[in-house]
């Protein structure tokens, strides 16, 4: 025997909305306030009559952006194969199938007009729904912002899935082959990286070929190209370095078939980018402008001590201020602001206290506590926080603490919210010698 499993329909929620007119709008497709509806798309609707009068078709109307679609009947444009009209005693039903389809991004507005046979009761009401986009994106322009980088803007927010989708061409001659070798979206800005420097003041020509929007709709043919000129470095003003202008005159008369200067010109480019590599030098030792590899070298040169993990931005923040983190070492104002600075917490710096023993008060086995000395007391702090740190937390305050503090000075705990000092010291009747046993 032949299993057949049906699909079925399952009702999770029924909300009861209350009418007080006799005319309702209901089974309406696509529905109020829908997104994504099919360029194609058919449009169905019912008015349903509460009691028995039903409805009446002659008075009924339906228009859709303004255009008359039903009017009695169907009217001509929204005639579609799949278009018709079914009524009961107390249904009409009706379902307009247009023969264009809606435009891309269309917000498409249906008014239904109509009455109870007799005119009693009346329904005047207005819905509207969003079409699907359709629309292809188009490049609107492309412009080098540095050397080795190229910002392509599109007409709407776009996605790239490979850099390779991308493909240059120079205009002219001579000029440097470039291909992307990474790209990362901005919204609706792509953000290029190429491989190798392009020429200066070289017009290049960019196609988008595999670049989508977030609809999935690619790039068209027609609108997928633009034009950018080679990014060329800032030079000092007074500058004159023309290796052409320097030739014997004799040299530069003779080159009648131009070769000699298409050659010079080869040579200049690269004795440009040479000098714009020397002009930029300076900024290997700028913490603000300095490249990322450079950063730990320059960290590496002021004697940086601490271990932590930075990005790009932590490093240079650490550069600008350590000299500042040195002359405030040994100090209590030291360690705030370096906790502050990697960690971001607050902390108070206490002198430290212990519950030692009483001559004269004190029991032996009961609250006899042997506790550090005076001149220990003197230089021993704690450090509070005020709120419960995780284990690599701690690790992290206790490291910078015993870096920063005094040598002279001791660092006895670190107190937490909920948890009281542990002070671990020897209390006779109680410690084991070589198991319990610390002298302060």
């Amino acid at each position: 025997m032949l299993v057949l499993e049906l699909p079925s329909l399952r009702i999770s929620k029924i909300v009861a909305i209350q009418s007080e007119n006799r005319l309702v709008l209901i089974n309406r497709h696509p529905a109020p306030e829908e997104v994504d509806v099919p360029l194609n798309t058919t449009i169905t609707l019912e008015i349903v009559d509460l009691v028995t009068d039903g409805v009446d078709r002659d008075a009924t109307q339906i228009h859709v952006n303004g255009t008359l679609a039903f009017d009695a009947d169907i009217q001509p444009g929204f005639d579609g194969p799949h278009s018709g009209v079914h009524q009961t005693a107390d249904t009409l039903g009706i379902v307009l199938d247009p023969l264009v389809p809606f435009e891309s991004q269309a917000a498409v507005e249906v008014r239904v007009v109509s009455s109870t046979v007799g005119g009693a009761y009346s329904i005047d009401e207005t819905y509207s729904f969003q079409v699907e986009d359709r629309t292809a994106p188009r490049v609107t322009a492309a412009q080098a912002t540095g050397q080795k980088t190229v910002k392509v803007g599109f007409d709407e927010e776009v996605v790239v899935f490979d850099p390779l989708g991308f493909h240059f061409e120079p205009m002219d001659l001579p000029a440097v082959p470039i291909s992307p070798q990474r790209a990362y979206c901005l919204g609706n800005v792509i953000k290029i990286t190429l491989n190798t420097e392009m020429t200066p003041d070289v017009r290049y020509r960019l196609t988008a070929q595999e670049v989508p929007d977030l609809n999935e709709n690619p790039v068209l043919t027609s609108f997928d190209t633009a034009e950018f000129v080679g990014f060329r470095p800032a030079r000092p003003q007074n500058r004159r370095f023309d290796l052409w202008q320097m030739l014997p005159k004799h040299n530069r008369r003779s080159d009648d078939t131009g070769d000699l200067k298409r050659f010079f010109d080869c040579l200049q480019e690269v004795t440009d980018l040479l000098l714009a590599e020397v002009d930029r030098f300076s900024d290997i030792f700028d913490i603000e402008r300095a490249p990322e590899t450079f950063l730990d070298f320059i960290l590496q040169d002021l004697g940086n001590p601490f271990v932590f993990d930075l990005d790009a931005l932590g490093k240079r923040r650490l550069a600008a201020i350590l000299v500042d983190l040195y002359k405030l070492k040994g100090t209590a104002i030291g360690i705030k602001n370096t906790i502050r600075f990697f960690l971001g917490l607050e902390v108070e710096i206490l002198p430290f206290t212990a519950d030692t023993m009483s001559l004269g008060e004190s029991e032996f086995g009961v609250d006899w506590i042997l506790g550090p000395s005076n001149r220990f007391a003197l230089y021993a702090f704690n450090v509070r926080v005020d709120q419960v740190l995780t284990d690599t937390q701690r690790k992290q305050i206790r490291d910078i603490v015993n870096l920063i503090r005094p040598s002279h000075t001791h660092f006895v705990d670190l107190i937490e919210p909920g948890l009281p000092p542990s002070l671990d010291m020897w209390e006779l009747g109680i410690s084991e010698l070589g198991k319990a046993t610390s002298l302060f």
